[in-house]
């Protein structure tokens, strides 16, 4: 395993590139969520977008990140806690602040309904509002 990425499994990815490892290495530093744009503007210098976009699909699928869509309907990526190439496992809300636009993944416990004749696979849950450091 490559520095910088201890907390992570590389699961299905096979070819541990250095542009993997730069973004791995991204949600490794932050528990905060990133935006895509944010994201591409962080490593600019090193790849382009296509392959941030490949990437991100990627570590998606392979379980160590999970996306969602913040207001604005803008793609956000935070890092997974116990999920695996064939299921996501952390469902949680989002939150934004519609102040400074910082998102954070919330742990608090929800519970998506069932519903007759439907079987629910995801569940997108954003709260927006003003974030502690806004607030004061």
């Amino acid at each position: 395993m490559q520095q910088g990425c201890v907390n992570f499994v590389f699961m299905g990815i096979k070819r541990k590139t250095k542009s993997v490892t730069t973004v791995l290495n991204i949600f490794e530093a932050s528990h905060d969520a990133k935006s895509v744009v944010s994201l591409i503007t962080l490593v600019k210098n090193e790849m382009n977008k296509t392959t941030v976009y490949r990437i991100l699909d990627r570590l998606e699928q392979d379980g160590l990140i999970h996306s969602f869509n913040g207001k604005d309907g803008l793609k956000w990526y935070a890092k997974c806690n116990g999920c695996t190439s064939h299921k996501h496992f952390d469902t949680h809300p989002h939150f934004q602040c519609t102040k400074c636009d910082k998102v954070e993944c919330l742990t608090v416990d929800i519970s998506i309904p069932n519903i007759k004749n439907h079987n629910i696979e995801t569940a997108d849950i954003l709260l927006m509002g003003q974030c502690e450091a806004c607030c004061s």
